[in-house]
């Protein structure tokens, strides 16, 4: 085996009606779909999605643009990268395999999908966990310089084409590293052959477009339709768990609102949630603890 490998995971492409998903599939029981970050793929789950198949069907998949996934051609608005078809994107892969009502689970980037997916399909969302993260509106009402110089993808990879894509080709090693080995990250968590993979992906143009576009959308659309939501008093129903570094931003930059909690609370009826002891990459630092955490949420959650 090596740092890469999920064991006995199945692997293959589904169709999700616009593009193509890559997913890995591994486990029994109640189906749960697990959606990576930025600069991550699907791999990310390696050492936790093993552990959380014990109990439930796993799905790991690559968000459209990312990873084995396939790049749609994009538009002037960027709607095609947008949490909302990227969240429909899921929902079409989880019906393709079986299942009209899960949990989701999404990190990063991932978890900004998610709570779309549970605010748009909430007859399908059974139980949603978002992995350091705020709502994209939250974050972007809430930016200053902290924000422009922590978490720079928000703002570098959110500029006009063809800078960004050209930084993210020829620079690809350079910015994978520069992830793991600041936001709070233990960089020894991260082996030359894992970020090799991650930097791979990065270096192919169509997914650095696709990518860059996803963005951009975060920057516009995304932006726009979370003000509809809140406009609307829209909320997610379902049981929501929001776990966090204690060490990054998170914890820090938004205590005026009652921190992630009081932030997730105006979003959803149902939240519970706690800082985890790492970076902001804690699923592929502290795994085991990361799958432990999530498996009492989700018993919790009874759905």
């Amino acid at each position: 085996m090596t740092a890469l490998d999920f064991g006995d995971f199945a692997t293959g492409m589904v169709d999700a009606g616009s593009t193509r998903i890559f997913t890995r599939r591994g486990g029994a029981g109640r189906p749960l779909l697990l959606l990576h970050g930025f600069p991550e793929t699907h791999l990310m789950w390696r050492s936790v999605a093993p552990i959380l198949a014990r109990d439930h069907l796993v799905v790991c998949a690559d968000l459209r643009g990312y990873g084995a996934s396939e790049c749609p051609p994009s538009d002037p608005d960027h709607e095609a990268y947008s949490k909302r078809a990227m969240a429909q994107d899921m929902v079409e892969v989880m019906a393709s395999l079986g299942h009209e009502r899960f949990a989701v689970v999404g990190h990063d980037r991932g978890g900004r999908v998610a709570y779309r997916l549970a605010l748009d399909h909430p007859e399908r969302c059974a139980f949603l966990a978002a992995l350091d993260v705020v709502p994209i509106g939250e974050a972007w009402d809430r930016a200053d310089a902290r924000l422009a110089l922590g978490y720079w993808p928000w703002s570098l990879l959110a500029l006009e084409h063809p800078l960004p894509e050209l930084v993210l080709r020829r620079l690809a090693s350079a910015v994978v590293d520069a992830a793991f080995d600041g936001w709070g990250s233990a960089p020894e968590a991260f082996s030359n052959e894992v970020r090799k993979a991650y930097a791979q992906a990065l270096e192919d143009p169509a997914h650095a477009r696709a990518i860059c576009e996803e963005y951009r959308a975060a920057a516009t659309v995304d932006r726009q339709h979370d003000e509809l939501d809140r406009q609307a008093d829209r909320r997610i129903t379902c049981p929501v768990t929001a776990l966090w570094s204690s060490r990054g931003p998170l914890a820090e930059w938004y205590a005026d609102a009652g921190g992630p909690l009081g932030i997730w609370s105006r979003w959803a009826t149902q939240v519970t949630g706690q800082g985890v002891d790492a970076g902001h990459f804690f699923p592929e630092e502290l795994p085991r603890q990361t799958a432990q955490m999530l498996t009492r949420s989700l018993a919790a959650a009874n759905w």
